[in-house]
């Protein structure tokens, strides 16, 4: 783990961005210049985020984010990335609750100026949760806290996602209905289904998320609550906190209209994934942190909204994960730095968690 190549991320060239970016940024605020452009560490696959200051005559400098859409001819993640639809969605979050989403200065739609759409925030300063060494890992901030500070973190991040289900009024976000028949769980998983058919369009197929889908079906709950704005990729990762407290909630391209439980799946499932993994390789972890049971306790008390059918929505997280996992795996059979599957029945090894989404379709995970 610890000498494991990390998978490339970015096709681009960091200088070049900052001179077409200074380019572009001058017609939008003349005089202005970027500096002290970087790529940030944790910086993702199925888009990039940039990091730099403006300078402009009229002081004061400013730090700014810029979420850049995945180039489209370096085998993307997603088939599509929807950049106005991630804009509009922060724009709402902010405009109804009391979250801290960084304010968003500037969106282009044309690709021309950087080669994909693209929007500008403000940068706020602070600490992530890595994922890279991932934090359950030793030798990072949240590890070497103490058990009294993780648990006021859990709390504040867990009723990050409460405010938002709470807060925004639901006929506010029907742009984020997805297409298809039947209530917004249904298109959910449909969206699934159509996500996995495009990553093993002329590849092998995974019997394993195959399976996964069917153990869904058997699953699938009697009773779907209404849904609300998902934030999509719930996780702590994706929170920039000041000392132990959220101070920006980012990365807002998974957001959708869907039941409750399917972002709290995801924040359980995705903490159970560093956490197997940690165990894999021999260190304990975190394991009294971001615990299923006390996520959803939390979550109800926040409410008055009790969890239900969550073996279900945990289920859910770990094969919609499984899915992103197997194409950032043939991403980098792509890019030549693994070997193809050597057979068939090889396909599911590609998955990193394959075998906790195996227990979980046999019953014997939780």
């Amino acid at each position: 783990m610890a000498s494991a190549p990390r998978p490339r991320t970015t096709t681009r060239d960091p200088e070049e961005l900052a001179r077409r970016l200074t380019a572009w940024l001058d017609t939008r605020l003349p005089g202005a210049k970027v500096v002290d452009m970087s790529v940030p560490e944790s910086n993702g696959m199925s888009s990039e985020t940039l990091l730099f200051t403006v300078e402009h005559p009229e002081p004061p400098s400013r730090g700014c984010a810029l979420r850049l859409a995945a180039d489209p001819t370096a085998y993307t993640i997603f088939p599509v990335y929807d950049m106005p639809r991630q804009y509009r969605t922060m724009r709402l979050v902010t405009e109804h609750t009391d979250l801290p989403v960084p304010r968003v200065l500037w969106l282009e739609e044309d690709p021309g100026p950087l080669g994909a759409p693209f929007l500008v925030m403000e940068r706020v300063e602070g600490r992530v949760p890595p994922d890279v060494m991932p934090y359950t890992y030793e030798g990072n901030w949240l590890h070497a806290a103490t058990d009294a500070e993780r648990a006021h973190l859990e709390e504040a991040s867990v009723a990050v996602v409460a405010r938002l289900h709470e807060q925004v009024p639901a006929d506010e976000v029907e742009f984020l209905a997805l297409p298809g028949e039947g209530g917004p769980l249904r298109r959910h998983v449909e969206a699934q289904r159509a996500y996995y058919a495009w990553v093993v369009s002329g590849l092998p197929r995974s019997p394993l998320i195959e399976r996964a889908f069917d153990r869904l079906e058997e699953l699938w709950p009697d009773t779907v609550g209404e849904p609300v704005l998902n934030w999509g990729d719930a996780r702590i990762g994706n929170i920039v906190y000041d000392g132990f407290e959220p101070a920006a909630v980012l990365d807002w391209e998974m957001a959708a209209l869907a039941p409750r439980e399917v972002d709290l799946g995801w924040m359980i499932y995705l903490h159970r994934f560093f956490q197997d993994l940690t165990v894999s390789f021999g260190q304990p972890g975190l394991p009294d942190f971001l615990r299923r049971d006390r996520v959803e306790d939390t979550y109800a008390r926040l409410t008055g909204h009790t969890p239900h059918a969550m073996d279900f929505y945990t289920l859910y997280a770990a094969l919609r994960h499984a899915i992103v996992m197997l194409r950032v795996a043939y991403r980098r059979v792509h890019f030549g730095e693994v070997a193809a599957p050597g057979a068939p029945q090889d396909t599911d090894t590609l998955i990193l968690h394959h075998g906790s989404l195996a227990a979980m379709v046999q019953g014997s995970y939780w």
